[in-house]
């Protein structure tokens, strides 16, 4: 492939961003979004071509004929920093499976999004957002930033783009600065992930110096299953690699292997960004940013970063156990406490937060579980499977979002209720994202799902019990969610006010368009297509494929599962009765702790204020004011005192020179006789 059509799928987003934010104070507000509209859709298109050129050209630089193994192809590469001969940061571009997937994932949202902010961005008169160009711009930086973290062909080309990342998502959550709630928000997740990037950051670095590289096509060289189960490093990785993983004894610290712990740092990174236990509790606040922004981020975008690049050194991560494993316990409580959470909350936004920070851990433990031994490393396609089809579910539940707050004007249920008689395509869509993200067949979620649960069934019942109540209380607060929107009362338009309704048609386009796209997705021959070595899983594809190669003894069960939550939903919020109340008052601990998502930002602000700010700020404050300050204006203190006792010294006598000449001579002398006797 010729480097033309890469390099402009990260160019224009760069120069949108560059002519938006230049010059888009002197555009009128309609030009900005459909110029930034028209560089997404061509970056869209130029991705899409990418993406099925790789996927379905059989062109022999991207799959071996023989093996159908697909290959990583670097479609271009440019030094940047050269540090010793073998150290070396370049930016490139690297098509393979898992980048080729994200090209498309990032594109289609990220169009969508831009699309449906050219509605939502104005009220009901027309008038246009404050600030609707910079927006825009900012909509294209972050586009720019997470397209070149998935193409990077080096880890620290890698770091740079999941930094401009950060920046951007900074932007975008505060763009309502006049906001405090807004500013604290974006702060705060600022702050959060810069925490979790010092580890990434470290990671990198102890990583880099043991193998001496930074390149993903010499740190992830597929490992071959050995006879006796353990991972062996292939014969054509890196030299620095087989030095550092197959010498004996491998360095050890503090009982961890170095791979251990450079890849638990590297996955601190991940979990900051993708929002995991204990480093989520930026992303129910991140809702402070337009809708759209929280469709773009938090749905298909910047929180699967963590994932992808966890699936980037997957073949690192399977030589250590001990890091597989805390990624499988991490997403696997994470996954259940934001599940929890999710049913008790007001904010619908925050429910479809909550919801995202849950489903992204249920990524995670695919990836964690995944084992070469089991269906040719099920876990991983899985995990990559769910990434896709949550993408499209989940920015839609949130466009759907966006829609209902722009017609009633709050976040807040309580605000809305039987909607469905007035925003009809709205409650559609909305229905299908729900049935979606349920895993009900033949919807999106339904696939993907059941594939990470037969993965963890392979690894471990207990993990897998753990998954499969997640996915039961998924499917209860979504139709909780859906019930006390769409149904539970009559809606009561109050007078002055006009009645709700479905939102112009460049909000609603995109809304059909996921919706479609949610309903055949789980169609995609994922194991084709992404698989951890790209060795393809099937021998023929056809559009029944996944259906046919479901462990349907697991489908079964799940699915059960899901309609059971529904039903148990549909009882008790489709109409108003008093069962909720009834539960909340029989468990009103639970009920008060998930309803304050079990006092995690008080916690953060005990430590910070009370232990970090009052028990060591404080006291190093204190020193530093009375100790170091006091010594430093002691000192000035006694040198103006001394100055001031000698300036006679200098009081240009010269009789009074000549006095003192004298005397210092007389002095002189008489030491030197007495040293002389």
């Amino acid at each position: 492939m010729q480097p033309v059509i890469p390099i402009l799928i990260l160019a224009i987003p760069l120069a949108m961003f560059l002519l938006l934010g230049l010059t888009g104070h002197k555009m009128q507000h309609r030009w900005a979004g459909i110029a930034g509209t028209l560089g997404m859709g061509v970056t869209m298109t130029l991705a899409y071509i990418t993406a099925f050129t790789y996927f379905f050209s059989g062109s022999p630089d991207f799959i071996d004929a023989e093996s159908h193994t697909r290959l990583q192809a670097v479609i271009f590469n440019y030094d940047w920093l050269a540090f010793t001969e073998s150290l070396v940061i370049r930016l490139g571009f690297l098509l393979d499976p898992i980048s080729a997937l994200l090209l498309v994932v990032i594109t289609t949202i990220s169009f969508m999004v831009h699309l449906y902010s050219n509605g939502y961005m104005r009220d009901h008169h027309g008038v246009w957002e404050t600030g609707f160009q910079r927006f825009y711009a900012f909509l294209s930086l972050f586009s720019f930033s997470m397209l070149g973290l998935v193409v990077a062909t080096n880890i620290f080309q890698m770091y740079i783009f999941w930094e401009l990342v950060g920046a951007s998502s900074y932007l975008l959550i505060g763009f309502y600065y006049t906001k405090p709630s807004a500013v604290s928000a974006s702060k705060k997740a600022f702050i959060v992930t810069r925490f979790a990037d010092l580890g990434f950051l470290i990671g990198i670095l102890i990583l880099s110096y043991y193998t001496g590289t930074f390149n993903f096509t010499d740190l992830t060289s597929m490992p071959v299953a050995g006879l006796d189960g353990t991972y062996q490093v292939s014969l054509d990785t890196a030299a620095g690699i087989k030095d550092l993983f197959t010498s004996s004894p491998a360095p050890l610290f503090m009982g961890c292997s170095v791979l251990t712990w450079a890849l638990v740092l590297i996955f601190m990174g991940g979990m900051g960004k993708s929002a995991m236990m204990p480093l989520h509790i930026w992303l129910p606040d991140a809702m402070e940013g337009p809708t759209p922004v929280s469709a773009l981020i938090h749905a298909a975008t910047m929180v699967v970063a963590g994932v992808y690049l966890v699936a980037r050194l997957f073949p690192l991560y399977l030589m250590e156990e001990a890091a597989l494993n805390i990624i499988v316990v991490v997403g696997a409580l994470t996954a259940l406490y934001a599940a929890i959470v999710a049913c008790t909350q007001i904010d619908i936004k925050r429910v479809l937060a909550f919801s995202t920070i849950s489903q992204i851990a249920f990524m995670m433990v695919s990836l964690g579980v995944a084992r070469p031994e089991f269906h040719h490393g099920l876990g991983y396609m899985a995990g990559m499977f769910h990434l896709f089809t949550h993408a499209m579910f989940k920015a839609l539940l949130f466009l759907c979002a966006g829609a209902l707050i722009h017609a009633i004007g709050s976040n807040d249920y309580t605000a809305m209720h039987g909607l469905r008689k007035y925003m009809p395509v709205t409650h559609i869509t909305f229905l299908i994202g729900c049935l979606a993200i349920a895993g009900i067949i033949p919807f999106a979620g339904f696939f993907s799902k059941d594939e990470i649960l037969t993965a963890t069934m392979g690894h471990s019942i207990f993990w897998y019990i753990w998954m499969s109540l997640v996915a039961g209380l998924t499917a209860f607060y979504m139709f909780r969610l859906y019930y006390l929107i769409f149904w539970w009362k009559e809606h009561k338009v109050h007078e002055g006010h006009h009645a709700p309704h479905d939102q112009p048609w460049t909000m609603t386009l995109p809304l059909v368009i996921l919706a479609v796209v949610s309903c055949v997705a789980g169609f995609v021959p994922m194991g084709n297509l992404v698989t951890w070595n790209g060795h393809e899983m099937f021998d023929s594809v056809d559009f029944f494929t996944n259906l046919k190669a479901l462990d349907w003894s697991v489908a079964a069960i799940s699915l059960a599962v899901a309609i059971l939550a529904i039903i148990l939903a549909t009882v008790m919020y489709r109409k108003e009765n008093p069962l909720p109340a009834k539960m909340k008052d029989a468990m009103p601990a639970l009920w008060r702790w998930a309803h304050h998502r079990f006092y995690w930002d008080e916690l953060y602000m005990f430590i910070t204020h009370k232990i970090i700010f009052g028990c060591v700020s404080k006291p190093i404050a204190w020193f530093d004011r009375h100790i170091i300050d006091g010594t430093m204006d002691g000192l000035a203190f006694v040198t103006n005192k001394l100055s001031y006792a000698i300036r006679g010294l200098q009081s240009g006598n010269l009789q009074f020179y000549v006095w003192f000449y004298l005397l210092g001579a007389l002095v002189l002398g008489a030491v030197t006789a007495i040293c002389l006797l």
